[in-house]
């Protein structure tokens, strides 16, 4: 079994490829050639949690497994296996690979539901997972521009610089007007208001898979016109955007409700209208890692 670095998946996995790659996982579980199996948790006494979740696309399956501390930080693996032999192939330094296959996810949501002509993006959020957020935007959208908003003046504008964004006064400066908002924060309570969000946007969250967390108000979730999630089971464990502001289990039954698998093989409509409000809540699936795994393998020994 080899093993890869994070500098190897740096190298070998750009982001326009990795959108691709995550938009042909989403197909194949629309299509049944592809399998996911929902992140579950083991939580010790001492507050360290491990975290599992697998698929299986293509050539290959595989697990990501991590373990994270609030007071120590996160450690990220991902097991690459040959789907046809079990014969385990590659264990990965897994940190940029989730970091760029939850970019690409935005970046097929956007690419489906936001407006053809959505050119500004406004984010919340200036930590790990931001940066390729734009980057996956910018891959399918010609970005005008990217507004940026966090609490630390001082990161929020060393990030505006670095990204080729405008680092704002205020979040909802950074909203405002834009036709793409992301939130990604680790934020406990909505860190937007539904009145800054205009007519016609469209949201990726991206920040929270806790079931006590949030990053979005529950009116904007009543507001929207469609809610696309990357699996319904597993928004129903850990989408906190969601089960806060449902308060009734038959409210997972709304037809606005929707995987973004079906969408990407056409099995279901996406934005209805110019003016309709979409949201992408993302979760993360293990076949994205697999998909995105694979390629990066691949690439590793040609």
């Amino acid at each position: 079994m080899v093993r890869i670095s994070e500098q190897d998946v740096l190298r070998l996995l750009p982001m326009t490829e990795a959108v691709k790659l995550v938009r042909e996982a989403f197909a194949g579980l629309a299509e049944g050639t592809a399998q996911n199996q929902a992140r579950r948790r083991l939580v010790t006494s001492e507050g360290a949690v491990l975290h599992q979740l697998a698929g299986a696309f293509g050539k290959y399956l595989g697990a990501k497994i991590y373990s994270t501390h609030v007071k120590h930080g996160a450690w990220f693996t991902v097991l690459l296996y040959d789907a046809a032999t079990a014969r385990p192939l590659a264990e990965f330094e897994a940190n940029h690979l989730g970091q760029i296959r939850t970019g690409a996810a935005s970046g097929v949501a956007t690419d489906l539901l936001a407006r053809p002509d959505a050119d500004t993006l406004g984010v919340i959020g200036t930590g790990f997972q931001a940066e390729t957020q734009i980057a996956a935007i910018r891959a399918v959208r010609p970005i005008r521009e990217v507004r940026v908003w966090s609490r630390d003046a001082v990161r929020r504008a060393a990030f505006a610089e670095k990204m080729n964004a405008r680092a704002t006064a205020t979040a909802e400066e950074a909203i405002h007007g834009a036709g793409i908002v992301v939130t990604a924060t680790y934020a406990k309570d909505p860190v937007i208001e539904d009145e800054w969000v205009a007519p016609g946007t469209h949201v990726n969250a991206i920040g929270s898979n806790n079931p006590l967390r949030r990053e979005i108000p529950a009116a904007l979730v009543a507001r929207a016109g469609l809610i696309a999630v990357d699996a319904i089971d597993q928004a129903r464990i850990e989408s906190g955007d969601l089960l806060l502001a449902w308060t009734s289990p038959e409210q997972w039954n709304d037809p606005r409700l929707v995987e973004l698998a079906p969408i990407v093989a056409g099995q279901a409509a996406g934005r209805t209208s110019t003016q309709e409000v979409t949201i992408f809540k993302s979760n993360g699936l293990g076949v994205q890692d697999v998909a995105v795994a694979g390629y990066v393998y691949e690439r590793f020994y040609s």
